[in-house]
């Protein structure tokens, strides 16, 4: 008889801050999880500074958020950008530019101790080298693993790529990544020894691209675009004195007497991975989609990618749920991805396109004087406006019967009072767990939900309509997915209840 024995449930690679947060989702779940990383430790370097208003959601749905700390550790802006015209996103309701001036570090800091509270095991310094036939068909997959005591092999019931955008899972895979090649390099890096004026949301200048802001004391990021730089093979480095030339050749400000404590590169290429899913693999992060830098939208949707998938791959590798349940992580986060795609290769041509793309940089500015343009912009940018496709009512029949504006979108923030005292929707998430909120104090919710109370909290209470709680209007109950979007939803009664319920939560225990 073969040896069937696992290492986990899942195997996740890359510890950055996609497979981090798919770690702690998973456990969150039940399910057993090894994170492996081919780097000895984590480097402390920080491509991003930030993230949207919508991971800041993600985090606050599962009680992370105060480990960012507060006030000026956590600084956010009403005022936002697209392509480098700012405007304010308060238009939005609830909507802000983002948290800013967080460096990368910090985030995967925090996700990483999150993680390893919940009992995930992260293994530096173990790089995956190959990967066995019979993922596509077979009941696990299995990897090759070169670790500081040799090579070996390990196995699981799913893979998950988090790898980043030269991802080795999504290669051995055979996974597609078409896009577009690289059109141009620019640079990045912290610098110290000099004293910079703040530019958060960039300044275009005729010579190309600048943006500045603090870190900490004596050291100051900057991202430099400078118009013609040739593209750059990933192979290829990049000195300190290249990007303070670059520098003064766009600003005319001489920094070359200063040090910088790293430096790279990035570029505008474009690329989205075919597949999401394929067999017992899975891809996440920048592993499943790579583009320009915009705002922290590339740490933001591997997060949410990472909340999307979690709870849905631990339902299924715990038992509670089918294998189709993970189709659906392809069908929802695939659009988004390309949608995300789009935004960022436009902000590309508006931001860096020089005197060329001046006339476009004027029509934009004129339309975000109009509030519908800002609210659209607003919700592109910091990711309010995803809504997932997940039929009329959410019951999978398409029959309509419980439409609501509501449904596939994310629940914000809202205040409800119940017998247990006041709450509220984003602490009811904190343990990941499917929500039903009952708020016509119905019975017949309650006990059509009953068989799913292993794995569906259903909290009897009233909406504030003072804080938010006027979007549930005309809805007497709203089932709420552990990612914090509305499955299903109802005017009054049960009707179609046990139809959503089976459908996102699996089997019920018990009739």
């Amino acid at each position: 008889m073969p040896d069937t024995t696992m290492d986990a449930d899942v195997i996740v690679v890359g510890a950055g801050p996609t497979g981090l947060m798919l770690a702690g989702e998973l456990r969150l779940g039940g399910a057993e999880v090894i994170v492996l990383d081919k780097l000895a430790e984590p480097t402390g370097q920080s491509r991003g500074l930030g993230f949207t208003a919508r991971a800041m959601e993600v985090f606050d749905q599962r009680g992370i958020l105060p480990r960012f700390g507060q006030g000026e550790t956590l600084e956010v802006s009403s005022v936002g950008h697209f392509g480098g015209v700012q405007f304010d996103f308060t238009s939005l309701e609830g909507a802000h530019f983002g948290a800013r001036g967080i460096p990368q570090s910090q985030t995967e800091a925090v996700l990483a101790g999150w993680a390893a509270d919940l009992g995930a095991v992260v293994h530096h310094g173990h790089e995956v080298l190959a990967l066995a036939d019979g993922f596509l068909d077979g009941d696990h997959a299995e990897v090759t693993v070169g670790t500081p005591d040799g090579v070996r092999r390990m196995r699981a019931r799913y893979l998950v790529g988090c790898d980043g955008g030269k991802s080795t899972v999504r290669k051995l895979a055979g996974i597609g990544f078409p896009g577009t090649e690289a059109t141009r390099a620019m640079f990045l890096a912290d610098i110290t020894g000099v004293d910079l004026k703040p530019r958060y949301l960039g300044e275009t200048l005729p010579n190309g691209m600048v943006m500045a802001a603090p870190l900490k004391e004596g050291v100051h990021r900057i991202i430099v675009c400078p118009h013609g730089a040739a593209a750059r093979s990933a192979d290829d480095t990049v000195t300190f004195e290249e990007v303070a030339k670059a520098w003064e050749h766009i600003t005319g400000e001489d920094i070359s007497g200063g040090g910088a404590e790293w430096v790279s590169f990035f570029s505008d290429a474009t690329r989205q991975a075919a597949e999401y899913r394929r067999g017992r693999v899975l891809l996440a992060g920048d592993a499943a989609h790579i583009h320009l830098p915009a705002g922290g939208q590339g740490l933001s949707t591997g997060v949410q990618d990472a909340a999307n998938l979690g709870w849905k791959l631990a339902a299924v590798v715990t038992g509670r749920a089918g294998d189709a349940l993970l189709d659906t992580y392809h069908a929802e986060r695939h659009p988004v991805g390309r949608r995300l795609l789009m935004n960022t290769r436009a902000q590309g041509m508006v931001f860096l396109g020089g005197d060329q793309a001046e006339p476009l940089r004027s029509i934009l500015t004129e339309l975000t004087g109009h509030d519908v343009v800002r609210r659209h912009l607003a919700g592109v940018v910091s990711h309010l406006d995803i809504r997932y496709d997940i039929g009329a009512d959410g019951d999978g029949n398409g029959d309509g019967d419980g439409a609501h504006p509501l449904l596939g979108r994310r629940l914000a923030r809202i205040a409800l009072t119940g017998p247990g005292g006041t709450t509220d929707t984003f602490r009811l998430l904190h343990a990941g767990r499917g929500l039903l909120l009952d708020l016509a104090d119905d019975a017949r919710v309650r006990e059509a939900a009953a068989a799913w109370a292993d794995r569906v909290d259903v909290v009897t209470a009233t909406a504030s309509a003072s804080d938010g709680g006027a979007v549930l209007a005309g809805a007497g109950a709203v089932l709420v997915r552990p990612d914090g979007h509305v499955a299903w939803t109802a005017a009054g009664g049960a009707d179609g209840l046990d139809a959503a319920l089976a459908r996102w939560f699996g089997t019920p225990a018990e009739r």
